[in-house]
């Protein structure tokens, strides 16, 4: 790798790990029930380019704001630098590009989120959709970026020649997340005081549907684990395959404890990181074993 490639390969890792950043951020928006702290306005803040006398709510919203336009600075610069330093055609370029895509979408995604009011105690079915879809389009754009850096050694990427295995552990991941996203809505809208009274609500003849898909997600995962941990010991290799064993025996562990503590925020927020961090091992393996294929 020359001088060029590896400092564009330093500035992709830095913008990911930016953007895992941002996203946990927007988890802690989430969570905390601040997603109106600049009311319905966007890109203002209740009207003003900088808020004043914020509440808390107001603070988190707006730092949420700040360091997204940053994130799409970053992966701004990754676009500019892969066409000055790589010819056209290389790999770099075109994750930089994809990276690009996914984060005007996830910027278009978190003005929606506002826009159409689907915040703080919001349960529509058309919430739980959008978020979804928010969070599909963050997990790509986090794999985009992380294909940029890997690519900068001159690696190429073919999606068929990846393992169907892999390809499977990565949409178990997936339905993990939306599943675990659905779940952590349920939990931020209808909280409960105590777990006999959260099954108690789950199982209720008027219960929400929101509450109900509650249930859904630690089948889900449980499953899912074992899927991934398959994986990881078949297919991945070297230290990757211990990160991503020890990152989903830990996430288990965490899910459990998320329902013992009765999902706090701090809990949610390390709960979607160690999901992250699953996704990104996984990613990265089907970067390294497609070319290896």
């Amino acid at each position: 790798m020359n001088e060029r490639a590896g400092s564009f390969a330093k500035l992709a890792w830095v913008v990911l790990g930016w953007n895992v950043f941002v996203v946990l951020w927007g988890a802690l928006v989430r969570a905390s029930g601040s997603g109106a702290g600049c009311g319905s306005h966007w890109p203002l803040c209740n009207g003003e380019v900088i808020p004043p006398s914020p509440t808390v709510q107001t603070v988190i919203e707006f730092t949420h704001r700040l360091t997204s336009g940053l994130a799409l600075l970053g992966v701004g610069a990754l676009v500019v630098l892969s066409r000055k330093w790589f010819e056209k055609g290389h790999a770099a370029r075109k994750w930089a590009w994809a990276s690009l895509i996914f984060i005007v979408v996830e910027a278009l995604l978190g003005a929606g989120l506002v826009l159409l009011s689907y915040v703080e105690k919001n349960a529509s079915a058309g919430r739980a959709v959008y978020l979804c879809l928010h969070l599909t389009n963050t997990l790509l754009l986090l794999a985009a970026i992380e294909g940029a850096a890997w690519s900068a050694g001159g690696g190429k990427f073919a999606w068929g020649r990846v393992p169907g295995l892999l390809k499977g552990a990565l949409g178990v991941a997936l339905l993990a997340s939306l599943t675990g996203a659905i779940a952590a809505l349920g939990d931020t809208i209808y909280p409960a005081t105590s777990m006999l009274e959260g099954v108690k609500q789950e199982f209720a003849e008027a219960a929400p549907a929101l509450l109900r898909l509650r249930l859904v997600h630690p089948v889900v995962a449980v499953l899912g684990g074992f899927f991934v941990l398959v994986t990881a010991f078949t297919k991945l290799h070297g230290s990757l395959k211990t990160r991503v064993a020890a990152l989903t025996v830990l996430q288990l562990a965490a899910g459990a404890a998320n329902v013992l503590l009765l999902a706090p925020v701090w809990m949610q927020i390390l709960h979607l990181a160690l999901a992250v961090g699953i996704w990104l091992g996984l990613a990265y393996g089907a970067l390294e074993e497609a070319p290896r294929a």
